[in-house]
């Protein structure tokens, strides 16, 4: 398991599909110095999603494979789909930027709390159910897909207590700075004052 290095932070981004998360943790990114690790994936890219911009996109075959091969830090199955983080992504991450983020759903988010710890954030990004389906509707997702992520809306909710930030995403641009300005004082509360 990988270890920190001191001045070395997760930030996870979590909550509904559809509450504008990944919207959310770009526009932070941009704020910051901060490296993204993408999830592999075995589930169809939707039609605005690219490989390698919002997942890695894989047949079951490679993902079992590299799970055999432990490469996975962390990996849960969703509707049939896997879904991993591969712990030598995040170490190249970590190689450049002492911030890294991630996207991903309450079950990943635990594992990676529950084997770092302090070092990891979270930030519970949610809309209203309705907003959400409308959300989705206009990316045009199938109907299929959103009656998949509402399935799983009310159990995802639940996590929201858990986590240690909580925002109503209701404008993505406002979310972000109110985001960013959470993570900046905790920075600046990580910083040691020793020249003097």
């Amino acid at each position: 398991m990988y270890k920190f290095k001191e001045k070395e932070k997760l930030f996870i981004y979590t909550g509904p599909d559809g509450s504008g998360r990944k919207t959310v943790a770009k526009m932070v990114a941009t704020a910051f110095d901060m490296e993204t690790v993408l999830s592999y994936t075995t589930r169809p890219p939707r039609h605005y999603e690219t490989d390698g911009e919002d997942y890695h996109f894989v047949d079951e075959e490679t993902f079992l494979k590299m799970e055999e091969q432990q490469e996975f830090l962390e990996s849960v199955e969703i509707d049939g789909f896997h879904y991993g983080i591969r712990e030598l992504d995040i170490v190249k991450a970590f190689e450049h930027h002492n911030l890294v983020y991630l996207t991903l759903n309450p079950e990943g988010t635990e594992k990676l709390k529950q084997m770092y710890g302090e070092r990891v954030m979270r930030f519970f990004i949610y809309a209203d159910r309705d907003t959400v389906i409308k959300r989705q509707e206009d990316r045009q997702d199938s109907l299929e897909d959103i009656q998949r992520h509402m399935a799983h809306y009310d159990e995802t909710m639940a996590y929201k207590s858990q986590c240690e930030h909580v925002f109503e995403n209701f404008d993505s641009p406002q979310i972000s700075f109110q985001v960013s300005e959470v993570i900046e004082a905790f920075l600046d509360r990580d910083v040691i004052v020793t020249d003097y």
